[in-house]
């Protein structure tokens, strides 16, 4: 496998990005068909929202580029975050909001080094933890962060009306 380098997304990345974004949501749909789908124009304003993020100085979005045909083949997106400071005590946290890595290059160390990535630059913010979400049904996604020491805080349940 080519080399692959993990770097701060530029503006140039955002359409790149949006459609690695429109295959997490595919992936995520085959895994549970009531995931939400993406709409007719969802890659196109995801793409914006990620440029805003590229400019958003408490958020960070990194890109896995494969060097040898300079493709991405992952992103991450991350934001400081202090939920409900006003209600409960607490400290500002990391917030994981997307991570993919093309199908091709999984279980090579891709989606690794992106979180590895991001968690040093919370570290860099004097944060002491990062949080995220993963679907329920992506077995695969869950061993994940299971194997990089992640751990169960709330479930978030459903029930249809």
């Amino acid at each position: 496998m080519a080399e692959i380098i993990v770097r701060q997304a530029r503006a140039e990345d955002a359409e790149a990005i949006a459609r690695l974004w429109t295959e997490l949501v595919e992936y995520h749909s085959a895994l549970d068909a009531t995931l939400p789908k993406a709409s007719p124009l969802g890659a196109v304003q995801y793409a914006r929202r990620t440029e805003d993020q590229m400019r958003n100085p408490s958020a960070r979005v990194l890109v896995a580029e494969d060097t040898d045909n300079h493709r991405l083949v992952g992103y991450v997106m991350g934001v400081v975050v202090d939920l409900m400071p006003d209600i409960f005590t607490q400290e500002p946290s990391g917030f994981l909001a997307d991570i993919y890595v093309a199908a091709d290059y999984r279980q090579a160390g891709v989606g690794r080094a992106l979180v590895n990535a991001l968690a040093d630059w919370f570290r860099e913010r004097g944060l002491h933890f990062f949080e995220w979400h993963v679907a329920a049904q992506n077995q695969v996604g869950i061993d994940f962060w299971h194997a990089m020491n992640g751990r169960q805080v709330m479930i978030r349940m459903r029930s249809e009306l």
